[in-house]
């Protein structure tokens, strides 16, 4: 064991946030497993300690004195144990340290792979207890690189690195190396191999976490978010409401001069966003549903399956059902209805 060794650990302090001591534990029980291996002798005759600070690695073997040896593996004879130590007596157990070297090929080539697994683990470990209280949270991450022929992203979330698939960015987003991003930790997989984040552009609760960030009143509970639809890089709706007859959700969340609505859009690279107010008046929220279209009417045709028509001015049922039905499709998501949209002429229009 050499300078490399410890010098990989402060690496893997200083690059994963992953102090030495940790796997420390991990690494002895795999050199112990290699030696025991080699030399055929169970836990009570190993000792490997690793001294990371005087960068000083030891691996000893104990053997009992005995007047006879039965096994050669876990005992030496008295003759021979006096020989090198005086003060051995049968019972004593005699100590033989160990050249790294001299473990052998085998075990020096097993060693490096528990140890390697060892590191894994650790590295694993620290992942899981790392990300499990940011499950379901927004965090900064930075773009290392771009793979060009699948599109997927590498990016640098607190020391770690996630992949950020394709499909899992904004469409027409592109990002480049050094871009500076939010993400959504939408869940932790953990392999045999390998424990992982999967992150994510497109998920609806990444535009709520965004406006608990950038709006006070949401982050301190004084307007809750009801519902989110999203199309990502297109559209998101959302619904906002608040107990506080003082307080205006929509403009809480829009802010001084659209800045804050405005600052959420750019995160989400132009994506267009519509802040309604939620009522639990399920006609009134329809209404707010389908803006930014006026609606003269919400009738509520079946309560038990969701059902409702929507009568729109002529001049706004375009809108109101958008392009190739979005803005319906949004609207349906965010209330739970299914929504028939007719114009004050009396031509329905099912979406």
């Amino acid at each position: 064991m050499n300078n490399d060794f410890f010098d990989a650990l402060t690496l893997l302090q200083e690059e994963k946030g992953i102090p030495a001591e940790s796997v420390l534990d991990n690494i002895k029980n795999a050199i112990s497993v290699a030696v025991k291996k080699y030399y055929n002798v169970g836990d009570e005759n190993i000792d490997v300690d690793i001294n990371v600070e005087d960068k000083k690695f030891k691996v000893s073997l104990f053997k009992e004195v005995v007047e006879e040896v039965e096994n050669p593996y876990t005992q030496i004879s008295l003759e021979d144990a006096y020989a090198k130590n005086k003060r051995m007596k049968i019972g004593s157990k005699f100590t033989i340290k160990l050249d790294t070297k001299q473990i052998g090929r085998i075990a020096a080539q097993s060693g490096k792979n528990l140890i390697h697994q060892a590191i894994n683990d650790a590295v694993k470990e620290q992942v899981m207890e790392q990300y499990q209280s940011k499950l379901n949270e927004a965090l900064p991450a930075v773009v290392q690189k771009i793979d060009p022929r699948t599109g997927n992203a590498t990016i640098e979330i607190d020391k770690s690195e996630a992949i950020l698939f394709k499909n899992e960015q904004i469409p027409g987003e592109v990002l480049y190396e050094g871009d500076r991003i939010k993400v959504y930790i939408s869940d932790i997989v953990s392999n045999e191999r390998r424990c992982s984040v999967k992150v994510s552009r497109t998920h609806k609760d990444l535009v709520k976490r965004l406006f608990e960030q950038e709006v006070p009143e949401i982050f301190d509970g004084d307007v809750e978010v009801k519902s989110i639809s999203r199309e990502a890089g297109s559209r998101t709706k959302i619904a906002v409401y608040s107990k506080d007859e003082n307080i205006d959700p929509v403009g809480a969340c829009i802010g001084p001069k659209g800045m804050r609505v405005a600052n959420i859009v750019n995160e989400l690279n132009g994506e267009k966003i519509d802040v309604v107010r939620y009522s639990e008046d399920p006609t009134e929220f329809i209404a707010q549903a389908l803006s930014p279209a006026d609606v003269l009417s919400v009738e509520i045709l079946d309560e038990e399956n969701n059902v409702c028509q929507v009568t729109v001015p002529d001049n706004q049922l375009s809108l109101a059902i958008g392009n190739k039905g979005q803005n319906a499709k949004l609207a349906a998501r965010l209330t739970g209805f299914k929504i028939d949209i007719k114009p004050e002429s009396g031509i329905i229009v099912t979406k």
